[in-house]
């Protein structure tokens, strides 16, 4: 008896162990910090960002911090370091954006336990002078941005050509935030994607010089609408909303960037979202959930950069209500094909992020573009 209650004592001990260390592992929390070179609620670029978090907590067992810095860029390094060090606080910490990668590339051996997602912009892992220790614990997210903004392009012009109005040519127009490489790897994809459409297309191009003045988006917007352009694409974050309110004005059009722009003020200003016919999506949200995804397989490429496009819907444009009523069929064909010919190879979409000799550059014209076998025109004469 005594030897068959010791052994009835030692199963119960095991299992107690086993059951606690489950219970232990549950309540393994993830910490993740979100650090922001700007402010939510710019209906954009961050916002997507938070999204992404939104959807982590609500699958995962995790916490999320947002770190808002400001619009100050004095404020960024020093926060971003302040987050970093702040260790018990996250196992991954998440930042972005082109202007943070020397900050937060010069600091991540610092941390060699914790895991960085770095989005929107390529770590340069090769380059000492930036990359300490060759940055091995930042994974790097860049977006195909001139893909999808291609879509824009032969959609903008598209819609234009259908509406017709007389004139000679396709006029569109794009607000850029500042004149910077990021951008101009939107604009250069959208004069292409015009450029397939209609050979005579004209894009006119303007930067705000700021990302947080909706006023100066407005003003460039008005300009641009009176000297004949039909639709606006506006890659200028929070300026790009005086973009939306001059196509309400003037009763044209625009495309948003980044987020489904016209879907987040809809039920706010339903009006003025029905002058934005879609949103060129840089998939912000998405591509964060998967990286967590990723982390928590233990599948996440640490230390290399995943470039994220059509194919992997790092991008796409926003097919909504709107959308869908605004189009005729014939232009949301174009737009589908269009699509399936870039995922295949059919068409290559142009780059500044190219070498010196095939770099494309802002304003080049549709002469300068390369050859597709594709042809728009059928699809607008159907």
């Amino acid at each position: 008896m005594l030897r068959r209650s010791s052994l009835i004592l030692v199963v119960l001990a095991a299992l107690l162990v086993v059951s606690l260390v489950s219970v232990s592992a549950q309540d393994e929390t993830l910490k993740i910090s979100l650090v922001v070179n700007g402010v939510l609620g710019d209906k954009s670029f961050f916002d997507s960002a938070q999204r992404g978090m939104d959807m982590v907590m609500d699958e995962y067992d995790a916490e999320v911090n947002t770190i808002e810095l400001g619009i100050d860029p004095q404020n960024w390094e020093t926060g971003l370091e302040d987050a970093m060090s702040d260790v018990d606080n996250y196992d991954i910490l998440i930042a972005g954006t082109f202007q943070m990668i020397d900050y937060l590339a010069k600091n991540a051996d610092k941390y060699p336990d914790k895991t960085f997602i770095f989005f929107d912009a390529p770590m340069p892992y090769d380059n000492a002078e930036v990359c300490v220790d060759g940055c091995k614990n930042v994974y790097s997210i860049t977006y195909n941005q001139n893909e999808g903004s291609f879509l824009a392009g032969v959609y903008a012009a598209a819609m234009s050509a259908v509406a017709g109005d007389g004139k000679p040519e396709v006029v569109l127009g794009a607000v850029g935030g500042q004149d910077i490489p990021v951008i101009n790897d939107f604009i250069v994809g959208y004069e292409q994607g015009a450029c397939l459409v209609s050979a005579d297309s004209k894009v006119l191009v303007q930067y705000a010089g700021s990302w947080n003045d909706p006023a100066k988006g407005k003003e460039i917007a008005l300009a641009m609408y009176d000297q004949g352009a039909d639709v606006i694409f506006q890659v200028a974050g929070g300026t790009g909303v005086g973009v939306f309110e001059a196509a309400q004005e003037k009763s044209l059009f625009a495309i948003g960037v980044d987020s489904d722009q016209a879907s987040i003020i809809q039920e706010t200003d339903p009006e003025q979202a029905a002058r934005i016919l879609t949103s060129m999506q840089k998939n912000v949200d998405a591509s964060l959930f998967r990286a967590i995804g990723l982390y928590l397989e233990d599948a996440l490429p640490v230390g290399e950069i995943e470039g994220l496009g059509l194919d992997t819907n790092g991008v796409s444009l926003s097919i909504n209500d709107i959308y869908t009523a605004a189009t005729p069929q014939s232009v949301q064909d174009l737009v589908a094909a269009a699509t399936e010919a870039v995922i295949a190879g059919d068409i290559s979409v142009i780059t500044v992020f190219a070498d010196e000799a095939s770099a494309a550059k802002v304003g080049q014209g549709c002469a300068a573009m390369p050859a597709a076998e594709f042809d728009a025109a059928s699809f607008l004469s159907q």
